[in-house]
């Protein structure tokens, strides 16, 4: 078995704590039971050496690359990797141009390609001929939703699985492990009790690398006697001040959590809606992003209900290109508070749909005579605007004139809910249709 490795790392003090402790068997894996547990289909694929294309979906940190080698070191198949990052389309052309005289010669090629999402379409094609003749197969992986940044067809060629953020018991057995790996610290003796240990557990937020950055980070700051090093609550203080965030202004998180922003607001849950738009925020959001989404709220999911709600959206926008951050946080804030606790109405944003289908349904209707402008005398001569009756010469502003085209007679798309606000427009509109009631067109 022949293998071309970005995976070997030398076990020196001046490699990562994270690789020189890496696991390279199924059972030291920490975490995905869901997918490498007792006879679990990826589990079994791996031990019988029957690995398909595949691409491993998850947030940093959680064993995508660790799982890569852990295959490699399975599989009898030639096993090449490469890194997005750094390799060329001419690197990808000879790989594949060797994994298919290897297929001629009956050997199997499989290809671990991690960051798969930074390659282009167009590099992303280049892999789909030989994944299709089986002169290849892909194993990618990525921390952004295939479904988003990996083509279809190869998408579709391709098994997903998908990898979930470890849990604090995961990040504890992690570093429990790495204190007692014999490439961890030789040489020394670590004291750690198990309350800093949940602590660093804690502050990686599902990211066994920075929890094993922490461990390192505090083993060098210890206090150190000899070749034994303690490490206490105050010596993590001065390394854990802020958990690590997750959020990706460009990437799927971002459609997460901007989803969980409007459906908060929507549901009325005035805390959720404030915390999701300050993760956004101390993510690094783009403010003018939330306002901009604010201004489609207050339209699409109060509208009428309470009108104010589009204005305080909008000079809440205005608020932010005037201030930009850190200053226009609060702003953010108080708007998504008043949109959270206002009434809500969609009557508004129906009533588009329902006119945009009935568009589509019935094409270009010819505007009514009456209701067309004539600016000439032709015009005249054809009949533009005669009959037109002017709202404002008559008692009650309303006229008999019929303003909708005739094959759309009688449609209502907006329905007036009894929301807030909109109950006056409610009643308006039934004070309207009871006046042409009485006053029947002629």
């Amino acid at each position: 078995m022949h293998q071309e490795s970005i995976f070997a790392q030398e076990n020196s003090q001046t490699s990562p704590l994270a690789n020189r402790v890496r696991p390279t068997t199924i059972d030291e894996f920490v975490g995905q039971d869901q997918l490498l547990g007792k006879g679990k289909v990826l589990r079994e694929f791996i031990e019988h050496d029957q690995i398909s294309s595949l691409i491993l979906w998850g947030p940093p940190g959680v064993g995508k690359t660790t799982l890569a080698e852990i295959i490699a070191q399975h599989t009898k198949a030639h096993f090449v990797t490469f890194s997005a990052v750094t390799s060329s389309i001419k690197d990808i052309k000879k790989i594949m141009e060797t994994a298919e005289k290897n297929r001629q010669y009956g050997e199997k090629t499989i290809c671990f390609i991690d960051e798969i999402h930074r390659f282009n379409k167009a590099q992303q094609d280049a892999f789909l001929p030989f994944v299709e003749r089986g002169s290849i197969t892909l194993i990618g992986a990525t921390t952004e939703n295939p479904s988003f940044e990996i083509n279809s067809a190869l998408l579709s060629r391709c098994k997903v699985f998908v990898m979930k953020s470890l849990t604090v018991k995961d990040l504890e057995q992690v570093l429990q492990r790495a204190l007692h790996h014999p490439n961890g610290f030789p040489g020394l003796t670590i004291h750690c009790d198990d309350a800093s240990i949940k602590l660093m557990a804690e502050f990686a937020n599902g990211d066994a690398r920075v929890a094993l950055n922490t461990l390192e980070m505090a083993v060098l700051n210890g206090q150190r006697h000899d070749r034994e090093v303690t490490i206490t609550a105050d010596d993590l203080s001065q390394l854990i001040n802020t958990k690590s965030l997750r959020y990706d202004s460009h990437g799927e998180e971002h459609y997460n959590v901007i989803s969980a922003l409007h459906k908060s607001m929507r549901n009325s849950d005035v805390d959720a809606a404030v915390y999701w738009c300050s993760r956004m925020l101390d993510g690094g959001e783009d403010p003018l992003y939330i306002a901009r989404r604010l201004v489609r709220f207050a339209s699409e999911d109060i509208g009428l209900a309470d009108p104010n709600a589009l204005l305080i959206a909008t000079s809440t926008f205005q608020a932010c290109q005037f201030l930009g951050m850190p200053e226009c946080d609060v702003h953010l804030t108080e708007c998504v508070i008043y949109l959270a606790l206002a009434p809500k109405s969609n009557a508004a944003y129906v009533a588009r749909q329902e006119a945009h289908r009935a568009i589509k349904k019935t094409g270009n209707l010819p505007v009514p005579l009456q209701i067309r402008n004539a600016p000439t005398k032709l015009m005249k001569d054809l009949h533009y605007g005669q009959h037109y009756q002017y709202a404002h010469d008559t008692k009650d502003k309303l006229t008999t004139m019929q303003t909708m085209p005739p094959e759309l007679v009688g449609k209502q798309f907006y329905q007036p809910t009894d929301q807030g606000m909109e109950t006056r427009f409610a009643n308006r509109l039934a004070q309207i249709k009871e006046w042409h009631r009485k006053h029947p067109e002629n």
